[in-house]
């Protein structure tokens, strides 16, 4: 995909089909993202296109079942975008076009400080003295592809990586350094009649391993994990189908938990 041009082509087709809902194929050819670091130039540009400058990071596909479901071999970043962004006990969530239908419980991290790019990879003790928080989390992925296990890992990140709703639970109140996080269990419920639960085990090993990889893959492209900034790392269970009028409940115990209620 040759061009500043027709990255911000291809940026404008994707923001165009979020706004209106619509979905596609994929990218045209001449606008197809080859490489990843092509994938995160247009992904860069999607996000100048929200009012606002991204909230943080997301973490897709970051245990094999993830992986597999959307057809790629590794995790992908995306940016969290304002226009998704919600705090627990706030508004409604609107359901919208979203066809995934998925809700993820997810360990969250907000920075302390910068982890600006650099030629050495960090270690996770690097990136977890820079966290200041950890926070309960929902995430409530979705595409602008109609197939999007099909379309390969240039064109997801490309798509954001799939980012669409956030919503962000309040700072855990227990020393959650001093926990395991990777044996830490996670229960997730939907409107009290589904219920399923995992371990921080099934994101990438551990959550504070997934969030040293997000802070790797942004140093890899020139790309400063900022102070201020939430990653979400990925989902701790089987996600979670959704529908209109849903509540979903993330119970991460003595760590805290996070609710929301789609619109009708």
């Amino acid at each position: 995909m040759p061009g500043e041009d027709r990255a911000d082509e291809a940026a404008a087709l994707l923001w165009r089909h979020w706004r209106e809902g619509r979905r596609l194929a994929a990218l045209p050819e001449a606008l197809r993202p080859a490489t990843r670091a092509e994938g995160y130039a247009i992904q860069a540009r999607l996000a100048a296109r929200s009012a606002h400058p991204p909230l943080g990071w997301k973490i897709a596909a970051t245990s094999a079942a993830g992986q597999a479901h959307i057809g790629v071999d590794g995790p992908l970043a995306g940016r969290l975008l304002a226009e998704g962004w919600h705090e627990a006990g706030s508004a409604t969530v609107p359901f919208g076009a979203n066809r995934m239908r998925v809700a993820e419980a997810e360990f969250a991290f907000r920075m302390a400080r910068d982890l600006p790019p650099r030629a050495a990879p960090y270690t996770v003790a690097e990136v977890l003295d820079a966290v200041a928080t950890l926070h309960p989390a929902i995430e409530i992925p979705d595409s602008r592809f109609a197939d999007f296990a099909a379309v390969g890992a240039a064109q997801l990140i490309a798509d954001n990586a799939c980012a669409h709703q956030f919503v962000l639970g309040p700072a855990a109140a227990a020393d959650w350094r001093a926990r395991d996080l990777a044996a830490h269990r996670v229960r997730g419920t939907v409107a009290g009649r589904l219920q399923r639960e995992g371990v921080g085990a099934n994101v990438l090993g551990d959550p504070r391993a997934a969030l040293a990889w997000l802070a790797n893959e942004l140093s890899r492209h020139g790309i400063t994990l900022a102070a201020g900034q939430v990653v979400t790392t990925g989902t701790c269970l089987v996600p979670l189908p959704v529908g209109p009028g849903d509540a979903v409940f993330a119970d991460f115990g003595p760590l805290g938990s996070v609710a929301m209620r789609f619109a009708d």
